[in-house]
């Protein structure tokens, strides 16, 4: 053993972590939360696109779009 202690990075040793049953209101419930966030994501990207003119949305577009929701995303640039 390599010392990672309990569900490390191993180098494949080992079987696949048990997964729970999730319940289908719990699913309906994160899939309703997604999508008021994406939308929020994407109005914002779209308007920054709009304001310079360009139909292509651009990773910059959506990094700035999170950035000021309050989610600063990382290693796209910017």
């Amino acid at each position: 053993m390599s010392g990672r202690g309990k569900g490390g990075k191993g180098l494949g040793k080992g079987g696949a972590k048990r997964h729970r049953k999730v319940l289908r209101d719990n699913i309906q419930e994160t899939r309703g939360v997604l999508k008021i966030f994406l939308e929020n994501v994407i109005r914002d990207a779209v308007t920054y696109t709009e304001h310079a003119r360009r139909k292509t949305v651009t990773a910059m577009d959506v990094v700035y779009a999170l950035k000021r929701q309050g989610r600063t995303l990382y290693g796209f640039g910017g």
